[in-house]
């Protein structure tokens, strides 16, 4: 996708305790109205949906959560209904966004008026300068963790992939707290998101881990 053809307004989803990251693709199961209605929208215009974080500290009974500033857009790469009239849809992440404001309108679901500008690079699919030796050390421990956690990872296919995605896929499979995925996601670019995760990694003690529930 290019700079000129992003949207100055989008379709938001407010989905708790669910990140998606630029360049990884996940599936959707869609069922509520609000959310079909707005697949029928994306699917007749340009497939484009925005995923963001309701925000934890909303009042009960608060029937429009407030949302975190930064989510990621995705575009529906697949899309079948099934009997029962769910849909499910494939997302795959493009770019980050920042809200400006949210749009009143008559429709059921939300959409926001958005910007990309500090968010270009996820657009780039450039060599990054961190090498898969550099991340050694991250990926042992995070490897722990998963194991700890009884993932099952495939280290040597995701060698296969560019740097970039493995470290979105891993940012955005691993078993972190929201909070600390949303952190990932805000962080500006790779590097940064790389120096998060080695953070977030050594504030686990891996044997109090085996202790600790995470959602």
């Amino acid at each position: 996708m290019k700079k000129d053809n992003l949207p100055k307004k989008l379709a938001v989803f407010p989905l708790s305790n669910f990140i998606i990251f630029p360049k990884t693709t996940v599936p959707l199961n869609i069922f509520e109205p609000r959310y079909i209605d707005m697949i029928n929208d994306s699917m007749k215009s340009n497939k484009l949906v925005g995923m963001i974080q309701p925000r934890a500290s909303q009042e009960s009974g608060e029937s429009t959560p407030q949302l975190h500033e930064i989510g990621c857009m995705g575009k529906i790469t697949s899309f079948k209904e099934t009997e029962d009239a769910r849909y499910l849809i494939e997302l795959k992440g493009i770019i980050r966004f920042k809200i400006v404001n949210e749009i009143k309108s008559d429709k059921k679901y939300r959409e926001c008026e958005i910007k990309f500008e500090n968010f270009y690079d996820d657009l780039e699919s450039k060599k990054e300068d961190i090498k898969f030796s550099d991340l050694e050390l991250i990926f042992k421990d995070l490897k722990s963790l998963f194991e700890k956690r009884g993932f099952i990872i495939n280290w040597k296919a995701l060698e296969k992939q560019s740097l970039d995605e493995t470290i979105n896929a891993l940012a955005m499979a691993s078993p972190f707290t929201i909070e600390e995925k949303q952190v990932l996601l805000e962080a500006k670019n790779l590097n940064a998101r790389k120096t998060k995760i080695s953070e977030i990694l050594t504030t686990y003690s891996f044997d109090q881990y085996n202790n600790t529930t995470i959602q």
